[in-house]
Formats: structure tokens, sequence, C-alpha cells
């Protein structure tokens, strides 16, 4: 297969690359808008329609681990289409839905795209990338795909103002089709094909992450209770079965050597705190402003876009600074800044203002540019390219076990708190401290990892 490009078309290649999953994250950031008019519209109660959210979550995670074995057995044009196929046929599912159910379908089907195309797009934009190029690449990627975050909001909020919520699923359709058409010419095969069959008994153990996901997310809500043990424990036992057959097998769907690999490892532990972290400071940040600062939920959700734009605008600067420096440098710089902002706020929770507060989020979020994609493009490096495809789904469902295990943590460390200290900020203090202390482990990390790079 071809990975390297004539310049023009690599940077058509890209850019329908990046559009095309830029829109599919808008789709998963933006839809918490539209829960109020879901509820009008089918009569139904918050706990309902937030499986529009779960359930797409749920099947995303099962989805990241067959990643892997789709990209060598089948060419990545053909596979991009389908994907943006599937994509797009859910979403006419959800402009259409005289139900809920028609709706919800429409979302898992979206969540299976999702799924495939999150850790893909990185293998592939590595993949075409020389080593000493990675860092400015992946920041690029991170700007992209950090925007979605700050503009989903936006864009759905825009939208749901003078239209119903069937527009919102109209604009992901129209630029859905758009990319598929533009896709034809722009998008080449470029991951090595190496066919195998797949295992059908890993893929249903592999039901264990998205089982633990959940299980995470109920824990938090519910707490320690019978049905979350029974699921925690089956959840558990899957995963390791799942691990064995991988690791046994000569041809495994999902190649878990990847952490015989020092760097790789690290990378991955990395990543996930700093995702920790993102999660985290978009959960927790809100309740403060509301609950402490006693703002409205519109001042709340318009004072974490400054964080978010600063994410978007400092990945690509990391990126640099990666290629330049080594990860060790970037990384280091990216802990220190989530450590202080969480530091700061735990220190100085009781005395902030809305502008102070804003600040140590931003300051949190600048920390997470420098981790994630530099963590991940690190990991990366330390992988051969057959392990490439391997590495970056891994990293993804790390990630998202990582944010879970984080939310859990802060809902817990919250009530607790709150519980034995009879105080809100109290308990708000507490909390932020307990996220940086885990900074301080990320911080230890980064410093072990290694200067800059020979150039590839």
């Amino acid at each position: 297969m071809n990975t390297k490009l004539a310049p023009a078309k690599r940077t058509a290649f890209i850019a329908t690359l990046l559009i095309g999953t830029f829109s599919m994250s808008i789709s998963q950031s933006s839809l918490s808008t539209a829960y109020p008019a879901f509820m009008r519209t089918f009569h139904l109660g918050s706990d309902t329609v937030a499986w529009l959210t779960t359930g797409f979550m749920l099947v995303m995670t099962l989805m990241i681990p067959v990643s892997p074995w789709l990209l060598h057995n089948v060419p990545f044009k053909r596979l991009f289409q389908a994907i943006e196929i599937i994509f797009a046929l859910g979403t006419a599912l959800c402009v259409w839905a005289p139900s809920f159910t028609v709706l919800m379908s429409g979302r898992l089907l979206e969540a299976v795209a999702v799924g495939v195309i999150f850790p893909s797009y990185q293998t592939v934009l590595l993949a075409i990338t020389s080593e000493n190029q990675r860092g400015s690449v992946m920041g690029t990627a991170g700007l992209v795909m950090g925007s979605a975050l700050a503009v989903g909001p936006i864009i759905s909020g825009v939208l749901l103002t003078w239209f119903p919520w069937q527009a919102l699923f109209i604009f992901f359709l129209l630029v859905a089709l758009c990319v598929l058409a533009a896709s034809t010419v722009t998008i080449q095969s470029v991951i090595p094909h190496t066919p195998s069959r797949l295992d059908w008994v890993a893929v249903i153990l592999v039901a264990s992450f998205p089982l633990l996901l959940y299980t995470l997310t109920v824990m938090a809500k519910e707490g320690l209770t019978p049905r979350t043990m029974l699921l925690l424990i089956v959840g558990l036992f899957m995963a390791v079965a799942f691990i064995s057959r991988e690791l046994r097998g000569k041809h495994p769907m999902l190649q878990l050597r990847v952490f015989t690999k020092g760097i790789f490892t690290k990378a991955v532990l990395m990543t996930g705190i700093s995702y920790i972290a993102l999660i985290v400071t978009t959960i927790l940040m809100p309740l403060y402003f509301q609950t402490y600062l006693h703002v409205t939920p519109l001042v709340s959700g318009v004072s974490l876009v400054p964080a978010a734009v600063m994410l978007s605008i400092m990945n690509p600067i990391s990126g640099r600074m990666l290629d330049a420096f080594g990860p060790r440098r970037v990384s280091v710089v990216g802990m220190v800044l989530i450590v202080v902002g969480f530091g700061l706020l735990a220190i100085l929770a009781p005395h902030l203002n809305l502008f102070g507060a804003i600040m140590l989020a931003v300051c949190t979020e600048v920390g997470n540019a420098f981790v994630m994609m530099p963590a991940v493009t690190a990991g990366a490096n330390d992988l051969p390219a057959k392990w490439l495809a391997d590495g970056t789904a891994v990293t993804t469902t790390c990630r998202q076990l990582f944010g879970s295990a984080g939310v859990l943590l802060a809902t817990v460390a919250l009530t607790l708190a709150q519980t034995h200290l009879h105080s809100v900020v109290g308990g708000f203090a507490v909390a932020f401290g307990i996220f940086a202390v885990i900074g301080v482990a990320g911080l230890l990390l980064a410093m072990t990892l290694p200067g800059k790079r020979n150039a590839a």
C-alpha cells in the first residue's frame, strides 16, 4: 500500500479525514443541548433521553478494539466510505425518527461509525507521517478535534434557537454526504492489507470494556450496590478472559503485546491521566460555577468556552514543540500546568471569583494540550508500524475507561467530602486536591520519558 503521498494529495487526504472525524465528534458533543426538545417531543424523562449519550458511548467503546482488524482487512478507502455511509444512514434515521426507539437506533448506528473512525484516523495520520513530523501533524489533529468541544454546543445552540431538533441531524447528514463525495477522489488505501479471520469469541469478550464503562457510570450515580458489584465482577472476568485469549493467540484481534513497550505503556497512563483532568474539569467546574458561585447554567456553559478554545489553539503548538524538544519536556510542562491548576483550585476554592475560576480551568485544559496528543505520539513512536493500529485502539479504549473512573472518583470524593465537612466548597476543594495528586503521578511518569529523538 502507498503510505507516501504527493504533498497536494496528502493535504487533501488529511483534510477529508479530519473533516469527517470532526463532524462525527461534534455529533457526539453537541447532542445534550437538544435533550429538552427530545423530552418534549417523545414525552420522556431525562434519564431515558440520556441513553442517547450513554448507549452511544457503550457501542463506540465496543467498536474501538475491533478497528485494528478492520484497518488490516479492509482497504482504507472502502472502510472510510463504509464508515461515512453507516454514519449517514444512522443520521438519516435520526432525522426521520417517528419514535424514540428509531432515534436511539440511529444514534447507535452513528456510534458504530464513530467507534471505528476515532482510533483509525490517528493510525492513518501516524502511518503517512515520518516520526520527526508526527508531533506537528497530531497537534493539528488535536486542534481539529479539540475545536469540536467548543464548536459543538455553539452549533447546536444556534440551530436549536431557530429550527426544530431535526435540523441538527440534517446538518450532520449534509456534512457526511459531502465528505463521502470528496472521499472518492481524496482518500487512498494507505494501510498494509494483511487479511485474517475475525475471532468472534474475542468480539464477544471485548464487550467487557463497554460493560465496565457502563458499570463505572452507574456506580457514579448509585454507588456500590449488589447490581453494580455483579456487573463489575462479570466485566472484570470477561476482560481477564479477553486479555488471556489475545496474548495466547497467533493472530489476535487486538495486539496487547504493545504493553511490552515501556514508553508506550507510560504514554497510555499519561494519556489516561490527562483525559481524567479534561473530563473532571468539564464536569466539576460547571458544578462549582453554579452551586458555589451561583451563576446561571448559561453563564456556566459559556465560562468553559475559553478553556476549550485555548485547548484547541495550544494543540498544534505542543505538537511542534514535541518535534523540536522530544516528549519529556513537553509532557512535563503539561503535567505541571495540570497540577498547578488543580492545586490552586483546591487551595483557593473558597476565595475565587468567576474570572479566577475560568483562568484555572484554562490552566488545566492547556496542560491537557501538552500531554494528550504528545503522549499518544510518543507511544506510537515506540511501536513497530504493524502495531500502530492496535496501539491507537488500546490507547483510545483505556482513555474511555480512565475517563469514567475519573468521573466516578470525582462524584465519590465530592459527595463524601461534602457529607463529612458539611461544606459545599470544602467538597470541591478536596476533589480538586485529589486530582492534583493524580496529576503529580502523571508528572513523575512524564519525567521518565526520553528527551529529543533523533530525526527519523
